[in-house]
């Protein structure tokens, strides 16, 4: 369909909007998009008549699309101007009846092109009913949006202060759990020693610089003399005297269990917490310590007060310990023997007691003459660490004395030990090897019982263990009857004696220990060991226990026939660490 008409007054404009309004409704326009037509060409053409002259309307149905242009006819510099409507379901025929020219059927004719204004404006009526529902119910979510917020809000809050009282709280418990953790590692390090100065030394290291800036360890003499040698804040000299804590200060501290005094003389701007290390008798010193910033927390200041305690006891005890080791040792180096001299044989002998516990122990040497001129040497070891294996040790050392006065071969004289060990003390054992050397015989006889062999250097350096089958240890409930063993002796030979603390290691054994002393004791060359036996012995031990700390005792005898006959050597001592 095609229809094209002038443009040049109103009524022609008229109908050209008219029969666009017809020919859209009979096509099928729907009513929103005839309206938005008709506005669009009535615009166009009142602009077109501004302008004046002769415009051709043209109006094209094609296909499925309504196409107007208006473009000049008689007017110059205008372009053509179109517009385009969907014509999804026409009803009418390829044509539409022409819009008559008189004013009564142009009126009619507008009339009824207004139809689409009403439908397009009752539409929008039920729009604006639907939107001023929809407003009221979006006011209503808003104010249930509000309120819901608010509640958020609120929960919100809640939950952030809950939040930060949790945080409060976690922070309260892992200040807690890290200070109950250092007063148990640091009691646990302050008890570990048993010597008072390494304890005093100890403490300062673990205060500073997280519970005190700077901490003094104030120890009183053994007798308890309190004096001071050198310049003593006053709070210190006080919690000497009454054994409470004192803290000085321009402040009162509020400390729990703490005496607040006037700020130190000594030291004016700083706040000092002087603590006395107590144990059952009274205060052993006093530590002073002074604070990490402006003051202590209470929960500090009752931890550092407990761990003072703490380390009082461990310095009690360790004070304790040393008296008594002292003690000890006296009597452990007065049990053992001078050894004697005899000629073209040379002793030394080394005792080392362990390094943990008391340096008492059962562990002994001993060297003497039986009546036809023979000398006995031997070492040994009783089970057990302490007094009782000491006493024990001391016991055995003189029966064995005893029995060798009536003679007797080491064999036998092992065996009458045994007899007496398990009658004396059937809960005891001990291990012992005995070696003698006859005058004028070449000829070394031994026997040993639960011992490690003897080890034999010959004057050519070569080492051997002596590990022909020994007896039982002494004690067992068995009887035995202990052989003696013989091997020869060639001048410049060394025996070797020893107890099982120089060779053992728990974690190797016994045979590497024995490869160790056998090449110690082939490095030396025999005018060494004819010109310094005892230097010879120090210099065993050195490698021989520079690997650990030792946890039992170790005993060493060195028997060194002289390279030249004849040669009367002196005797050795009985050494020591």
């Amino acid at each position: 369909m095609n229809q094209t008409l002038p443009i040049s007054t109103v009524s022609d404009a008229a109908r050209a909007r008219i029969t666009t309004a017809r020919v859209a409704a009979a096509y099928g326009v729907p009513p929103l998009e005839r309206t938005r037509l008709a506005v669009a060409l009535s615009a166009r053409l009142r602009r077109c008549l501004t302008k004046g002259g002769t415009w051709r309307f043209v109006l094209t149905v094609a296909g499925d699309s309504l196409r107007v242009e208006v473009s000049p006819h008689s007017v110059d510099g205008e372009r053509p101007w179109s517009v385009t409507a969907p014509c999804p379901e026409p009803t009418a025929g390829p044509g539409c009846d022409a819009v008559a020219g008189d004013p009564a059927a142009l009126s009619e004719a507008l009339l009824g092109a207004d139809e689409d204004t009403a439908v397009v404006l009752e539409r929008l009526a039920e729009q604006e009913e639907l939107v001023t529902f929809h407003r009221e119910e979006l006011h209503q979510t808003n104010q249930g949006v509000l309120a819901l917020h608010a509640e958020l809000d609120a929960a919100g809050r809640a939950q952030r202060e809950a939040f930060a009282a949790e945080r409060a709280a976690r922070r309260e418990a892992e200040t807690a759990r890290r200070r109950l953790t250092f007063l148990a590692d640091a009691s646990a390090t302050l008890t570990a020693s048993l010597n008072h100065e390494e304890i005093a030394r100890l403490l300062p290291e673990l205060l500073v610089p997280e519970y005190a800036r700077t901490a003094d360890v104030w120890l009183f003499d053994a007798e308890g003399e309190r004096t001071a040698s050198v310049p003593r804040p006053a709070a210190a000299v006080i919690a000497a005297r009454t054994g409470r804590p004192q803290y000085a200060s321009a402040q009162p501290g509020g400390l729990p269990g703490v005496d607040d005094q006037p700020p130190s003389a000594l030291h004016p701007g700083r706040s000092l917490l002087c603590v006395p290390l107590p144990t059952r008798s009274g205060p052993l010193g006093v530590v002073t310590l002074t604070a990490p910033g402006e003051r202590w927390n209470p929960d500090d200041a009752v931890m550092l007060v407990e761990l003072t305690r703490r380390a009082g006891g461990a310095l009690d005890n360790a004070r304790r310990f040393e008296h008594n080791r002292d003690i000890a040792e006296t009597l452990q180096r007065a049990l053992l023997t001078d050894l004697p001299t005899t000629a073209g044989l040379r002793l030394a002998a080394r005792y080392l007691p362990a390094t943990y516990g008391l340096n008492i122990g059962g562990d002994w040497y001993d060297a003497f003459r039986q009546p036809d001129g023979s000398l006995i040497t031997v070492i040994g070891d009783v089970t057990g660490h302490g007094l009782h294996a000491a006493v024990m040790m001391s016991q055995l050392r003189t029966a064995l004395r005893a029995y060798a006065v009536d003679g007797g071969s080491p064999g036998e004289l092992l065996t009458r030990l045994h007899t007496f060990l398990h009658h004396l003390q059937p809960d005891l054992y001990a291990t012992a090897v005995i070696a003698r050397f006859q005058p004028g015989e070449p000829v070394l006889t031994w026997a040993a019982a639960g011992h490690p062999p003897p080890v034999l250097r010959g004057p050519d350096g070569r080492v051997r263990a002596l590990d022909a089958k020994p007896g039982a240890m002494l004690g067992i409930p068995l009887h035995q009857e202990i052989a003696d063993h013989t091997v020869p002796l060639e001048p410049g030979s060394t025996l070797a004696l020893y107890t099982d603390g120089l060779v053992e290691r728990r974690a190797q054994g016994i045979d590497p220990g024995i490869e160790r002393l056998s090449a110690a004791l082939g490095a030396f060359a025999t005018e060494e060991l004819d010109t310094d036996l005892d230097g010879s012995a120090e210099r065993i031990l050195e490698p021989m226990l520079s690997d650990s700390e030792r946890d039992d005792d170790v005993c060493l005898l060195l028997c060194h026939i002289g390279s030249e006959a004849g040669v009367t050597v002196g005797g050795g001592s009985r050494g020591g660490a």
